[in-house]
Order: C-alpha cells, then structure tokens, then sequence
C-alpha cells in the first residue's frame, strides 16, 4: 500500500511539474521526488491528451472542424501553461542563432523569444492544427489521445540516455536520473492510449508508422543536442515533444485512405 501512495505521490508531483491542473494537499511535496517522476511524464500527457480530445469532440458537436481543432489545441496550451511551446521556440532560437556552445545554451537560457523561435512556433502549430483539421473527427481524437503521451515518452529518452547540458537549471530536478526500469515505467504509461487507439480511431499502420517516425525524429534531435549542446537542456526536451507530437499528426494523415 505504500508503494502504491508513493507512485500516486510521484504522478501528482509530474502533473504538478508539467500543468496548471491543481493536485490534492494530502500529496504533499518532497524535492526528491521530482528526481523520480520522469517516469509519469507519459502519463500527465495522456492526460493532456484526453482533455485536448474531449474539447475537441464536444467543439465538433457544433463548430467547423477547424474552429475544433484551434480551442482543442488552446485547451492544452492553457493546461500546460505552453511549457513545451516555449521550449521549443527556446531551442529555435538557441541552436538557430548560436554559433557556438556557450552562446547557444545563453540563447536558449533568455526568457525573450526570438525570430527563429517566433517562426518555428507559428509553423509548428500552423502544422499541427492544419494536420489534425484534415483528419476525420474519430481518427482526430485518437490521434490526440495517443501523441500527447507518445511524445512525451521521446522527451523522456533523452533524459534516460543523455547527460544534461547544464549545471543548473528548471528541468534539472527532474532530469539528475533515470534509470531503465523508471523508463519502462513510462512505455507500460503508453499502453491504454494505443489501446484505445487501436480499438477503433486509429489502424495500426498509422499507429505504427507515427511511432517509428517519432523515433527517428527524437533520435535526430538528440544526436542534435549532443553535437551543439554536450547533452540536453529542459528546452530541448519540449522541442523533442512538440516535434514529435506534429510528425504523429503529419503521419496519421499521411496513410489516410486516398
């Protein structure tokens, strides 16, 4: 039973880490817990995920499909308080306009958006609500249900295989360890979306090809990050989910029959 509370404990603290959602005072807070709460970081997107995707289904009911998918796409904007969003548009910014380590990690480190990180973020959503506008409505939803968690998991592998870049820094709590069982963890969080996914909204070559592309994506990244950065940053773990998230949608479109 303890084992169990400290789990509940450790899933409370990453959705408190990663959302604005509020969590129950009985948790309590320990800082040594956010060194073990990676493992939940799939878990608090499927969260996202099916909030995003019951926004989306209820808009559907009586606005366009692209008026759905925009509140969808603000829904999980304001529950993360665009947490991911700026750390993607900060590594734009930082490996776009940093002709060196030092500078890119500075660049990346300023609270100020700039215009690499301004475009990439317009695209990428552009991206994202375009893709997911052209998929059919059930097909839509399982894809919101199964990429918000899927990236997530991506985002997680860097913290489980590389060093972080930085001596200091707001995602190193949550980044000082990982270890391969906390990792499985995190692939056994992914099973019910694919579940679900595979239950009706999506067919597994989607489900299949979105998962192996997501994988080539966040291995380029990372590979990336190691060749500019010496490791990853909290950044660079936003910018793994958010590319991986639009390349799932780009991918679930992409084999849609004709």
């Amino acid at each position: 039973m303890a084992t169990v509370l400290h789990q509940i404990r450790l899933f409370f603290t990453a959705l408190q880490f990663f959302t604005r959602l509020p969590i129950p005072r009985w948790v309590g807070f320990e800082p040594d817990w956010l060194h073990h709460a990676s493992r939940y970081f799939p878990l608090v997107g499927l969260v996202v995920g099916a909030a995003a995707a019951a926004v989306y289904w209820a808009a559907t009911l009586v606005l366009p499909q692209a008026v759905a998918v925009l509140l969808s796409t603000a829904a999980s904007i304001y529950m993360t308080g665009a947490f991911h969003e700026d750390g993607f548009a900060d590594a734009c910014d930082g490996l776009g306009g940093g002709t060196t380590r030092e500078r890119a990690l500075e660049i990346m480190k300023d609270s100020r958006i700039g215009a690499y990180g301004a475009i990439g973020i317009g695209l990428l959503l552009a991206v994202k609500c375009a893709a997911l506008a052209h998929l059919p409505p059930l097909a839509a939803v399982g894809a919101l249900v199964v990429a918000h968690p899927l990236s997530r998991l991506m985002a997680a592998s860097l913290i489980w295989r590389m060093e972080y870049a930085r001596a200091e820094g707001k995602a190193k709590p949550l980044a000082q360890q990982m270890t391969g069982g906390e990792f499985a963890i995190a692939m056994l969080c992914c099973l019910p979306p694919l579940v679900f996914a595979l239950a009706g909204p999506l067919p597994w070559h989607n489900l299949a090809l979105g998962m192996l592309a997501m994988a080539l994506t966040a291995f380029w990244f990372a590979r990336k990050c190691a060749r500019r950065l010496g490791g990853y940053t909290g950044d660079c773990l936003g910018a793994v989910q958010q590319l991986c998230e639009a390349v799932f949608y780009l991918c679930a479109l992409a084999v849609l029959p004709g």
